[in-house]
């Protein structure tokens, strides 16, 4: 078994070194495998989103307790990613992979082993660190697999393991809710969370290491990133549309809470987005071929917009279903295009940090945007946040729109 596994680890080829940005190239069927840890890694991480939330509601917290809650995924991320991106480009992969896989499991042991919603708070801020250690090496090493000719390709496989993620994870979180309690969720989250260390200790080299920096020693910072004008427009429209995805994911158990619909039922909405961002990720590789990535990204922005002006109208669980497959079709799209441009518009030596300020920037509105809508909501209601989200995608398409052509026309690396 063992030996088979190692049939797939990468062996250092000279010939392709020096024209691939990473080390080390790696044979076609170990993308698989990374999209297996990627899919059961966030599939507990996007399922606690929705056991946190109904666990705080069963626990009596308001709107803007959850805000915060949820706030907290973000706010070491936000302070802390570019960091990790600095320590995953000296390291090799499997350091902060396995840090990250054992550090989201404990976060989930924690409530069950001491129930209450002050245990909650800590468990968000753990499970919002930790999963970058996961994330950023990840996303900065699928970019070197196969050559720049498969760059786009596995970008899209891996938001499409994410999708399917999203599509099972609120839903296992809401039957197991509905069956077992809002505490014992955790644990079968806990065991979700951990499973991807088997494959990562029977491969260790599964994913290549980002390239060696220069040693001229005119590294820069990570100020030099943002500045880059093609960099920061993906960044922040990167943030706006992340924000928009995590809102819904926040802010829908809520409403749907108000609505009398089973945890069961909303789990199953909250999946219909991750469908929806299954299929377009899938269709990706034939649209890139009649629009730019730009201009998929301002239409995927106005889409998410137009769903979520259609939300607060809406009380049927059937139709609110179809609103959350087109919210996937907006939100699905701007991913896997983001993060395959930014490694294209990276300095060589430099991936993982990038990934880190992308990070970075989305957490800012991770962390601002539940605090905020969530106070909006329990001062004005459900529909004040839909329409004042919708207001803010649009003036993210304007933004993309606007600086589309900037980024479209930068050379490949």
């Amino acid at each position: 078994m063992l030996f088979a596994l190692e049939t797939i680890a990468p062996a250092h080829d000279p010939t392709v070194s020096g024209s691939s940005p990473f080390l080390l190239p790696l044979q076609p069927m170990a993308i698989y495998l990374i999209m297996l840890m990627a899919v059961l890694s966030q599939m507990a991480f996007s399922g606690s989103r929705i056991a946190v939330s109904l666990y705080a509601l069963e626990l009596g917290a308001n709107q803007f307790q959850i805000g915060i809650l949820v706030s907290l995924y973000a706010i070491f991320p936000m302070l802390l990613a570019i960091s990790v991106g600095k320590f995953v480009d000296r390291v090799a992969p499997w350091v902060p992979l396995t840090l990250g896989i054992f550090g989201m499991t404990l976060g989930f042991v924690l409530p069950p082993l001491f129930p209450g919603i002050a245990v909650l708070y800590v468990t968000c801020m753990l499970l919002g660190i930790m999963h970058q250690f996961f994330l950023i090496p990840v996303e900065a090493g699928v970019g070197g697999i196969g050559g720049p000719e498969k760059r786009a390709g596995n970008y899209s496989l891996l938001s499409m393991a994410w999708s399917i993620a999203n599509f099972f994870a609120p839903m296992i979180a809401g039957f197991s809710i509905d069956h077992i309690g809002h505490v014992q969720v955790f644990w079968v989250l806990a065991a979700i969370s951990v499973t991807p260390i088997l494959v990562l200790w029977l491969c260790p080299g599964l994913l290549p290491r980002t390239p060696m920096h220069s040693h001229t020693g005119n590294r820069g910072s990570a100020i030099d990133l943002w500045r880059n004008p093609g960099l920061r427009t993906l960044f922040i429209a990167g943030g706006i549309i992340g924000s928009a995805q995590d809102l819904f994911q926040f802010y829908f158990p809520i409403y749907g809470h108000s609505l009398g619909m089973s945890a069961s039922a909303i789990g199953t909405i909250v999946g219909m987005m991750a469908a929806a961002a299954f299929l377009i990720r899938g269709l990706i590789p034939f649209l890139v071929k009649v629009r730019t990535e730009a201009q998929i990204l301002t239409y995927a922005v106005f889409i998410a917009a137009f769903a979520f002006v259609l939300l607060p109208f809406v009380t049927n669980a059937y139709v609110l279903a179809a609103i959350a497959f087109l919210l996937g079709l907006g939100v699905g799209c701007a991913n896997p295009m983001s993060m395959s441009l930014v490694y294209v518009l990276t300095p060589h030596g430099r991936v993982a940090e990038s990934m880190g300020l992308r990070k970075t920037v989305n957490n800012v509105t991770h962390l601002i945007v539940p605090v905020v809508f969530g106070t909006v909501g329990s001062a004005f209601g459900y529909s004040t946040v839909f329409l004042s989200n919708s207001v803010m995608l649009v003036a993210g398409g304007f933004l993309m729109r606007k600086s589309g052509k900037l980024i479209s026309e930068r050379p490949a690396q």
